[in-house]
């Protein structure tokens, strides 16, 4: 089980590779926000793997949201309520969450580890963060280059 900010997501619903994040995960929570953002551009129907979780306290996501989007505030603030890892990309909230003790991961982690288990071969790695970069996800090439190296 992991909790989803949206920018991976919205990749991966843009990309139909949905399924990046089933090979590896049993659940992908999501929250509210989070799914208000990745239903932006057109509605969004969830897989059956995906669930839509509510804050029980709102006190962590207050002081958050201080300092990052709605999205990534209520991502960290119910990924460290569950005690559970994160998939977030944005550095800014990689590193608050990582200073709060949480596991994260990003988009490029997320098609490392489907190529490691062996969802994705190396080339459809690279073929796949080639159209994520296309379809605006940012990320260095040479981040890219040295994970799909290391493959």
């Amino acid at each position: 089980m992991i909790i989803s900010d949206s920018t991976a997501l919205i990749v991966l619903f843009d990309l139909d590779r949905v399924e990046l994040l089933e090979n590896l995960f049993e659940v992908v929570y999501i929250t509210p926000i989070v799914l208000e953002e990745i239903s932006f551009k057109y509605p969004v129907v969830l897989p059956s793997f995906m669930k839509v979780e509510k804050l029980k306290d709102n006190e962590l996501f207050n002081s958050l949201k201080i300092h990052l989007d709605l999205g990534e505030s209520e991502a960290i603030a119910l990924a460290k309520e569950k005690n559970l890892s994160l998939i977030i990309d944005e550095k800014k909230g990689r590193k608050i969450a990582k200073t709060m003790g949480l596991k994260v991961i990003g988009l490029l982690g997320v098609v490392y580890l489907n190529a490691k288990k062996g969802f994705l071969t190396k080339r459809e790695a690279s073929e796949f963060m080639e159209s994520a970069i296309d379809n605006g996800y940012r990320i260095s090439k040479k981040m890219v280059d040295d994970v799909l190296e290391s493959l």
